[in-house]
C-alpha cells in the first residue's frame, strides 16, 4: 500500500503494525475454543435425537457398552460421543469401572454420568433451564450458509418458511420453557389491569404464534378468555392445532394461517412473541394491531434482549443473539417488501420508536428478564 507523506509530498510505503505474539496466541486459543463449541452443538443435537442424554440421566453411571445396549446403538460411536460430551462438560466422566487406565476412545471401562444440573438442562422440557431446543434451532439455522453467502452479494432475504423443519420445532423447544416461566408470572402482570381483564374474559390475538406454545400457555391460564393464534406458516398452524387439542384447550383457541395484516375484530390484548423483528414490515404489522385493538386494549411485544449501543452488546448473550440474527432474523426481515431488515438487535429505543411510528401514543418497556425485553403499546 502506498501513501503520500504530508510533509514531503512524496509517495512512500506504509508499514504494517507489528504482530503482538501474546495477543496472537490469545486469539488462537479463542478460535480453538469457538470451533470446539461449534462442533459440540450438532453432536449434542445427535445425543438429543438418539435419546442418549435421557438414557444416561436415567441409568448412569454407565459405560459406553451399557449406554449402547440401553439405547440400541453401536458401542463404538457411543464411546466417541461420550468422550466428546465429557470434554465440553455436557456429561461427566465418572472414572473407570475396573479402576484401570487406558486410551481415551479404546477404554471400554470408562464410566459416564449426568449431574442433576446437566439432566435438568438437557432432558427436562418444562424447565426454564432447558437448552436442548437451542441445539436443534441453531443447527438448523446454519443450513442456509450457501444461500446467505449469495445474499451478501444480492441483498435478497431468506423467508422463515424456507428454513429446515428443525428450525420451527427447535424454536418452539427453545422458547417454550421461558414462556412457561414468565408469561403468566412476570410479563402479563407488567401490563396494568391486563390480568384482571384476562381472568374475567378477554379476546386475545397471538400474532406469529408458530407452533402455538405461547397461545396454549395463555389459554390454559385464563379459561374465560378466547384466543386466536395466527401465523403465515401453514405447517406450523397444523401442529399448533394438534398441540392445543393435546393440551385440552382447543375449545377456546382458533388457529389460522394468516399474517399480521389479516387481523380483524376487536381484541383486548394482541401479543407478538419473539417474532416482530423477523417480519419484513414490522411497522405495518403494528399498525394492523393498533387498528384491531379494543378500547383500552394493549399490545404486548416480547422481543429478545437487545441494547442501544454496540458496547452494551459485546457480551456472551449478545454474541449468541447477533449470530442468530445473522442466520435467521435479518434474512427473514429482508425476504419481502418493504424489507425493513430489523434483526433481533434493534434495541429498546428503536423498538419503542417503531411503536410510535405505527401510531401508538404509549410505547414503553414494561419489564425485562435475562433473555427478553417486554414492551407495552397502547393508544
Amino acid at each position: 500500500m502506498t501513501t503520500t507523506n504530508p510533509a514531503s509530498g512524496t509517495a512512500g510505503t506504509a508499514q504494517a503494525p507489528a504482530v503482538d505474539p501474546e495477543r496472537l496466541e490469545q486469539l488462537l486459543h479463542h478460535v480453538v475454543a469457538d470451533v470446539g463449541a461449534a462442533m459440540t452443538v450438532p453432536l449434542a443435537l445427535l445425543g438429543d435425537r438418539l435419546g442418549l442424554f435421557e438414557a444416561l440421566a436415567r441409568g448412569g453411571p454407565m459405560t459406553a457398552r451399557q449406554l449402547a445396549e440401553d439405547t440400541g446403538l453401536v458401542e463404538r460411536y457411543v464411546r466417541e460421543w461420550l468422550l466428546a460430551m465429557a470434554t465440553t462438560d455436557y456429561v461427566t466422566y465418572d472414572g473407570s469401572a475396573d479402576g484401570g487406565t487406558g486410551g481415551t476412545t479404546d477404554n471400554a471401562h470408562a464410566r459416564y454420568r449426568m449431574t442433576p444440573e446437566q439432566a435438568e438442562a438437557f432432558t427436562n422440557p418444562d424447565s426454564p433451564a432447558y437448552l436442548a431446543g437451542a441445539f436443534q434451532n441453531l443447527t438448523a439455522a446454519t443450513r442456509i450458509l450457501d444461500r446467505l453467502t449469495e445474499a451478501f452479494r444480492t441483498g435478497e432475504g431468506v423467508g422463515w418458511h424456507e428454513h429446515h423443519d428443525d428450525l420451527f420445532l427447535g424454536t418452539e423447544r427453545f422458547f417454550r420453557p421461558s414462556y412457561l416461566a414468565n408469561i403468566t408470572s412476570t410479563w402479563l402482570p407488567a401490563l396494568p389491569g391486563m390480568v384482571d381483564r384476562l381472568t374475567a374474559g378477554a379476546r386475545v390475538a397471538d400474532v406469529g404464534c408458530g407452533l402455538g406454545a405461547s397461545t396454549i400457555i395463555m389459554a390454559d391460564a385464563y379459561p374465560n378468555s378466547t384466543f386466536v393464534g395466527i401465523d403465515y406458516h401453514a405447517p406450523s398452524i397444523v401442529l399448533a392445532q394438534h398441540r392445543a387439542a393435546e393440551a385440552g384447550v382447543a375449545d377456546r383457541i382458533t388457529f389460522r394461517t394468516a399474517g399480521a395484516a389479516d387481523l380483524d375484530g376487536d381484541y383486548d390484548l394482541i401479543t407478538f412473541f419473539d417474532c416482530l423483528h423477523d417480519m419484513p414490515d414490522p411497522v405495518g404489522a403494528l399498525r394492523a394491531a393498533r387498528s384491531a385493538l379494543a378500547e383500552g386494549g394493549s399490545v404486548m411485544l416480547v422481543e429478545p434482549m437487545s441494547w442501544d449501543s454496540v458496547e452494551e452488546a459485546l457480551n456472551p448473550l449478545g454474541r449468541l443473539l447477533a449470530g442468530a440474527s445473522m442466520f435467521v432474523c435479518l434474512p427473514s426481515g429482508l425476504s419481502a417488501e418493504p424489507a425493513y431488515g430489523l434483526g433481533n438487535q434493534a434495541g429498546p429505543s428503536r423498538t419503542c420508536e417503531l411503536g410510535r411510528e405505527a401510531g401508538f401514543t404509549v410505547a414503553r418497556e414494561a419489564v425485562a428478564t435475562d433473555f427478553n425485553r417486554v414492551y407495552e403499546l397502547k393508544g
